[in-house]
């Protein structure tokens, strides 16, 4: 199994007693196999409670109904304005569909600020500024005066009865604006909207950005069911049986389910593999207690973990010749992007140390060889993580189609993904094998923060991976399949831009959910595309209704 020969990778080069003096800030980041299993069946019974109309209102994971039916057949076309409010930045496209040919679709964006001001201002503050924003895109293009259909991808945990309206059930990452959980996002929009007086939108639906990670993905492949967004926060959607959603009235049919997996362990659920860094992480965040899961995979996150683990270690003498500086000590000053830059192959050791030499720290090679190691451990984490839950999900389409095995296909994005390089796992696993022949081999302290940042790194990616295994083995069992075939689309900057994430998920995933056959597609843009292709596949949809 994959997490034994990572496991045994990672110490092939520790001396017995540096062993001993890391375990205590590293055992509890490496997760076996068997958690791995444990991880995705835990989910696997969060997905069932929060399906359930007696379980939900108590659920943790709340299996959100989106209301989206059907992914794009290909006969979609039009003129569409895409929002997409959620991420690092706010961003409005314009997408022309054309089904002739080869289904083109055209697009041209505009990025704005969403300043800490405005996000953690009033409602009415940020619903001002988003159409502001929108009033200049459709300004600069000469398009005031056209109608055009708005899809709204609004990448928060939502409530929906229908696919144009949206009540915000509680913020995440770094939004915190008051007046707006509880409330319709649609209608703050259009109030919004209204006020200026000086254009009109239709705003066709709103819907999550790991949706639109899917139509987007669905778009190419039709075998895609199921979005993943592993970025600056992280969350998935599949397509669930209508007749297994009881929060939704009929039995036949589909509909997307946005699972909303970054509060799995909110209830506790988690508590056993959670570290004491991960508890100081969430202490010091905006919403404490909540969305713990992803607190422990995404982007937003990891490379504060790492910090966490260095000063701690340097405070015990085991890193920087026990030197600690007000850098160091600062919160936000070692980001994710840094544990990508310090786990690449080649210029991984150069980039450690020019990030720890703008920390004041002054470090050794042998430094720049354990933060590296450290990097490594805590990106592995993370893809595990995201493998086992995305396991449960596989494994339920597997089931709910009753095949043998499953085709689909993940629509995948996200930078910390994108550059997973194929040939380092491929060097861990034959590290593990000549650690099986007894060709150990030994270095100095200078592995240890190598091995902190690679603990960090591979639990993410197991958890991700434990994650999405307990999805797709869901949708096995609903079809009631044997084997699952099954495409992923992917989005989000830490699947995209970290060096090892991604291969460290698949193989998670590969393991946890033997009977399906998983495609990861990486979605180009699908936060903004995906919403403009909801819209597109509902004026089709409707105007399929009304003829």
């Amino acid at each position: 199994m994959i997490a034994a020969q990572l496991l045994a990778y990672y110490f092939t080069e520790l001396k017995d007693d540096q062993v001993k003096k890391i375990d205590k800030y590293l055992y509890a980041m490496r997760l076996s196999d068997e958690t791995l299993i444990d991880i995705m069946t835990r989910f696997r019974k969060e997905m069932k409670n929060g399906l359930s109309r007696d379980f939900n209102p108590t659920a943790t994971v709340k299996m959100l109904p989106t209301f989206v039916r059907s992914i794009p057949d290909g006969s979609e076309k039009g003129d569409f304005i895409a929002l997409d409010l959620g991420g690092s930045s706010f961003r409005i496209l314009r997408v022309q569909v054309n089904h002739e040919k080869n289904q083109n679709v055209h697009m041209e964006s505009e990025v704005y600020d969403t300043p800490e001001n405005i996000v953690h201002g009033s409602g009415s503050q940020l619903f001002d500024h988003v159409a502001e924003c929108l009033g200049d895109f459709m300004e600069k293009r000469k398009i005031k005066d056209k109608k055009l259909p708005v899809g709204f991808t609004f990448s928060f945990p939502c409530q929906q009865s229908k696919i144009d309206e949206a009540i915000l059930i509680t913020w995440t990452k770094r939004f915190k604006a008051s007046g707006v959980e509880g409330a319709d996002v649609v209608k703050l929009l259009n109030k919004a909207i209204k006020k200026r007086g000086d254009y009109d939108a239709n705003i066709v639906a709103v819907v999550n950005d790991t949706v639109g990670t899917m139509m987007t993905c669905g778009y190419d492949d039709q075998h895609c069911e199921v979005g993943l967004i592993i970025g600056t926060g992280t969350n998935a959607c599949y397509m669930e049986e209508l007749r297994h959603i009881d929060l939704v009235e009929g039995d036949e049919g589909r509909m997307c389910i946005n699972t909303e997996w970054g509060a799995f362990g909110d209830d506790g659920s988690l508590e056993d593999i959670r570290t004491e860094f991960d508890r100081e992480i969430d202490r010091g965040s905006l919403n404490p207690g909540k969305q713990l899961f992803e607190k422990m995979v995404s982007g937003m996150y990891l490379g504060e973990l790492v910090r966490l683990i260095l000063v701690k270690m340097a405070k015990e003498g085991l890193l920087f010749e026990g030197r600690i500086t007000p850098e160091l000590l600062t919160r936000g000053k070692f980001n994710t992007s840094d544990v990508s830059a310090i786990e690449k192959n080649k210029e991984g050791l150069h980039n450690a140390k020019e990030i720890l030499t703008r920390l004041g720290v002054e470090p050794s090679d042998d430094d720049c060889v354990s933060v590296q190691h450290v990097c490594t451990i805590v990106s592995f984490r993370s893809a595990n993580l995201v493998a086992a839950t995305l396991g449960a999900i596989l494994n339920r389409l597997r089931d709910n189609k009753g095949t043998p095995r499953l085709r689909t296909t993940v629509g995948v994005d996200g930078s910390l993904y994108k550059t997973h390089p194929h040939d380092r796992l491929a060097l861990l696993q034959v590290r593990a094998i000549l650690q099986q022949l007894g060709l150990n081999s030994t270095c100095d302290d200078s592995i240890l923060v190598k091995t902190v940042c690679g603990v960090v790194s591979r639990r993410a990616a197991q958890l991700c991976g434990a994650g999405m295994a307990a999805v797709v083995d869901k949708i096995r069992e609903n079809r009631g399949l044997d084997r699952l075939n099954v495409t992923v689309g992917v989005d989000g900057t830490l699947y995209k831009l970290h060096p090892h994430f991604s291969r460290i998920m698949h193989q998670t995933v590969k393991e946890l959910s033997p009977k399906c056959n998983v495609s990861f597609l990486l979605s180009e843009d699908g936060s903004g595309k995906g919403a403009a292709l909801i819209t597109a596949v509902g004026v089709r949809l409707r105007t399929e209704a009304s003829s």
